[in-house]
């Protein structure tokens, strides 16, 4: 499964999901003073693309190292995948990162950053598309700036794209994605086991 920039762009979309990421924000930064949200914000985003962009850049030499193949990743990715759908599709995240909504002290790296941005699915994305297509890994690194900022944007006007559609309206767009990510999830297995049963056609 080949993607160009805009595909590229979509997946990161759909696994970054930054409107079913919006409950989770807002209860984790509740405890932020309101002057300092958008710096918090603003600085949780930059470390999650930065890791996500070490991790691209260094997939093809963790795949050797790891002594791993394209096609292992490709059905492993797209299993992660399915389980990110499900949750998006059955359930939303909040209840998984409940706990930390709580803490009163400000939020640095956990659980902004990692995982909630850059959690396992979007680590095996970008070394996937890194490690299937490696001479276009300047294409991925656009497109995961450009779905970076789409998610920080998001997260940064969180309170009022909720107050804007309502939490009905978040939870249906969300659960939609999910659908799509689903879809895209099977392909990637498929297209794995046709490279493993094929030969690595």
């Amino acid at each position: 499964m080949d993607h160009t920039f805009a595909s590229a762009l979509i997946l990161l979309l759909l696994v970054l999901d930054p409107l079913g990421s919006l409950p989770i924000f807002i209860s984790v930064m509740r405890s932020v003073p309101a002057e300092r949200r958008t710096r918090v914000a603003v600085r949780e985003v930059l470390i999650a693309f930065a890791a996500l962009l070490g991790f691209m850049f260094a997939g093809q030499g963790f795949l050797t190292v790891m002594r791993l193949s394209e096609r292992s990743l490709e059905v492993a990715g797209g299993v992660i995948l399915i389980i990110i759908a499900i949750r998006m599709i059955f359930g939303g995240g909040d209840a998984i990162y409940a706990s930390e909504g709580s803490a009163v002290r400000e939020p640095f790296i956990f659980p902004l950053a990692v995982p909630l941005l850059a959690g396992p699915s979007a680590l095996a994305t970008v070394l996937l598309l890194a490690s299937r297509q490696p001479e276009r890994v300047m294409t991925w690194a656009g497109a995961l700036t450009v779905a970076m900022l789409v998610s920080g944007a998001v997260l940064l006007l969180a309170d009022r794209i909720r107050k804007l559609l309502g939490d009905s309206m978040v939870s249906a767009i969300e659960k939609l994605m999910g659908l799509v990510l689903t879809a895209i999830a099977v392909e990637m297995i498929l297209a794995g086991l046709k490279r493993y049963f094929v030969g690595g056609l």
